[in-house]
Parts: C-alpha cells; sequence; structure tokens
C-alpha cells in the first residue's frame, strides 16, 4: 500500500474536520434549526437559508 503524500493526508485531515462540523449543525427544517435562524441577524441568511425558513418555520 502506497503511503500518502502530505497533501493527500491535508486533504485527508481537512474533509475529517468538515464532517465533524457538519455533523454538529441540526437538521434543516428541524425545530433547533429554526430557532438558530430566528437568533441569527437576517442580513446574514443565505438566499437558501430565507426560502428554507419559509418554507419550513412559517408555512
Amino acid at each position: 500500500m502506497k503511503k500518502l503524500t502530505k497533501s493527500m493526508a491535508g486533504i485527508v485531515a481537512l474533509a475529517g474536520i468538515a464532517a465533524l462540523l457538519s455533523a454538529c449543525s441540526p437538521e434543516v427544517g428541524s425545530k433547533e434549526w429554526c430557532e438558530a435562524m430566528k437568533e441569527k441577524p437576517k442580513g446574514d441568511w443565505s438566499a437558501n437559508e430565507a426560502t428554507d425558513f419559509a418554507k419550513h418555520c412559517v408555512l
């Protein structure tokens, strides 16, 4: 088996960190997600977040 190069090891490490961070976020449309969005300044919302909020939290 080939040894991982430094750049490959870095990519694998970054992917692992991204997976861990995304696992901490509540699922879009969940009660927790809606509450978090209510606390987040509306100027910081993305277009997708605004659409999802309207779809899951308002209607």
